[in-house]
């Protein structure tokens, strides 16, 4: 990935992994690309233990050095416009992988990948769900076989306490990305840790 990308990073609700999803996004911005924060409503709204959600916007917004898009309104322009190379989705909870793979776009993650889609360009997801291999099991397989859709690589990530749950390797992020603007899925998509 050497050419400068644009690249719209959406993050849901999986608060946990906020850290290592701005991780990414630092790591991003250092190989030169352009990123543009892209936050559910839950995210822009949410305050957790994980830190308070106005905290975050500002957080993600001087990074970037770009406003967080919000909004449905703010979103929906992404596809028509072409405004980025690639849409990040990370993290990708549950509820999320649910709407993308029944086509609801009713928050400002899920419109911001239909938008995106409507070009054919990649969308790197990565999943951070206690349900992976229970109730999004059958999401993570419908979106599996979707044009375009990439995942980044998952494992369990506590079996004895959590046996259904995945999360997404962050650190393989840029990888996924890279892979996948080549149309390639990085393998294994799911390993042992």
């Amino acid at each position: 990935m050497s050419e400068t990308l644009r690249i719209g990073f959406c993050l849901s609700g999986s608060f946990c992994t906020f850290e290592r999803a701005y991780t990414q996004i630092r790591h991003l911005l250092a190989a030169g690309h352009e990123v543009t924060p892209i936050l559910s409503f839950n995210a822009s709204s949410v305050d957790t233990r994980f830190g308070r959600a106005d905290e975050w916007v500002d957080r993600l917004e001087q990074a970037t050095g770009r406003s967080a898009l919000t909004t449905l309104t703010a979103v929906e322009p992404i596809g028509p416009k072409g405004l980025f190379d690639v849409l990040v989705v990370a993290p990708c909870t549950g509820t999320t992988l649910g709407k993308l793979a029944n086509g609801i776009s009713d928050t400002p993650v899920t419109l911001a990948v239909k938008s995106h889609l409507r070009r054919s360009r990649p969308v790197v997801i990565a999943v951070s769900t206690n349900d992976a291999l229970g109730g999004s099991f059958r999401s993570i397989a419908l979106l599996k076989n979707i044009k375009c859709l990439y995942f980044v690589p998952m494992a369990q990530d506590d079996v004895v306490n959590k046996p259904n749950s995945l999360v997404a390797d962050f650190t393989r992020l840029s990888d996924t990305v890279a892979c996948a603007l080549e149309g390639i899925q990085l393998q294994p998509l799911v390993f042992s840790v």
